[in-house]
């Protein structure tokens, strides 16, 4: 008789279960709502940290036409396939037709998957000695809300900036959420991870960058700046802010000047609005 586990892990016996066949096994697929956890290994041999998860069309489109993304296999309903069939064609990535269901059971709990879930490689994050001489880059403290920094990535590919720079530790996963969030501004702005944020700093500005943070008490407001490339812009959290050290090392703190009663601004809109200023400023400058 086959064994049944008992109250707190003791031996016993268990009815056969009506799902199971004669070979003793549980076939049954479980249901949506049933997400299980990703398991160290998969069946393509890949370790789950080397695979991201990139979901939601658009994210997954930009993800299939940029050229630096490693892909391994795509997950799509037979409409989204269709949609989708050229750019896959064109990469030569597997393509395996499923139900939206079958795509829940493999996407991250609750995840807005849209009928699409591609499996990719992590994109390699670039040095700081890879900046642009004359670049605009983004610098992030400690923001690690996966929707705040997929909406500051989204603005960053609409505005031309040249690179993301993050902390290795207190950051989002750059997949899932995050890559839903920038609807594919993943796949155009190169992202520079570092494990000391204001050793970069120092580094960036060894590299003629004008560092300027971010700041709601800042002493002078963006719009009456001076601002020229090479520009780094330095937001914070928005709990905590700019840290001290991160602070210090930049060349100026600037606030952005509302005029309504509200006088600061989620971290990505923040951004959104910080970087219309500079690329107007940028833009008189020719």
């Amino acid at each position: 008789m086959p064994k049944k586990r008992g109250r707190a892990g003791q031996g016993g016996e268990r009815r056969p279960s009506r799902f199971a066949p004669e070979d003793g096994r549980d076939h049954r697929q479980p249901a949506a709502h049933e997400r299980r956890p990703a398991h160290p290994l998969r069946r393509d041999g890949r370790s789950a940290s080397e695979v991201a998860q990139i979901y939601g069309f658009h994210s997954v489109e930009a993800a299939l036409k940029a050229p630096r993304r490693k892909l391994i296999r795509l997950y799509a309903t037979p409409a989204a396939a269709a949609r989708l069939a050229g750019e896959a064609s064109a990469r030569g990535v597997e393509t395996v037709v499923m139900s939206a269901e079958e795509i829940a059971l493999r996407a991250p709990r609750q995840a807005v998957h849209q009928g699409v879930l591609l499996e990719a490689r992590p994109l390699a994050p670039i040095d700081i000695s890879e900046l642009p001489e004359r670049g605009l880059v983004v610098v992030l403290d400690q923001v690690t809300d996966p929707h705040n920094v997929g909406a500051i990535l989204r603005s960053c590919a609409a505005f031309a900036v040249d690179a993301l720079v993050t902390t290795e530790r207190h950051s989002p996963e750059f997949s899932g959420a995050l890559a839903k969030s920038a609807s594919g501004g993943l796949e155009f702005v190169p992202v520079c991870s570092v494990v000391n944020l204001a050793r970069a700093l120092q580094e960036i500005g060894d590299r003629g960058y004008w560092r300027v943070g971010l700041d709601s008490e800042g002493p002078q407001s963006l719009t009456r700046m001076d601002l020229s490339r090479p520009l780094a812009l330095v937001f914070g959290a928005e709990d905590k802010g700019l840290r001290r050290l991160t602070r210090e090392n930049c060349d100026a703190l600037a606030r952005l000047d509302m005029p309504g009663p509200i006088k600061s601004l989620n971290v990505s809109n923040a951004c959104a609005v910080a970087l219309t200023i500079v690329r107007a400023k940028l833009g008189e400058e020719g």
